[in-house]
């Protein structure tokens, strides 16, 4: 069975980090690009970032760049993403997707075929 397993969220002070991880299982990463979407309450789900099946192509969304830093070790089938400077506006259930893709193609948050069931971020004083 594919699974996706988020871990690593939290309740952090707004300027505070959280990395969070995202385990596979039933299926080995190297063969699909991964992205972390978040929702936030009363929010429509949005894409966070994304990585290429290697690692070499990645995306974030506006909001967050050079903030938060995403990375994979296929080795040990999970992709992590780093937050630093959070802020109350990044609180959100985070989610981690997988979709596949042919060797060297771009990531994107589209087409994404196994889905995690989140963890909560909270970033409160």
């Amino acid at each position: 069975q594919l699974q996706l397993v988020e871990s690593g969220g939290g309740l952090v002070q707004p300027g505070g980090s959280l990395t969070l991880s995202c385990a596979a299982s039933g299926f080995t990463l190297d063969s699909y690009a991964m992205s972390w979407f978040r929702q936030a309450p009363g929010k429509e789900r949005e894409g966070v970032s994304c990585i290429s099946r290697n690692g070499v192509w990645v995306n974030y969304v506006e909001s967050v760049k050079g903030r938060f830093t995403i990375s994979r070790d296929n080795a040990k089938n999970t992709v992590f993403l780093k937050m630093n400077g959070l802020k109350p506006e990044d609180a959100a259930v985070y989610y981690c997707a997988a979709g596949r893709r042919p060797k060297g193609a771009w990531c994107s948050y589209s087409g994404m075929d196994t889905w995690g069931k989140g963890t909560l971020v909270t970033v409160s004083s």
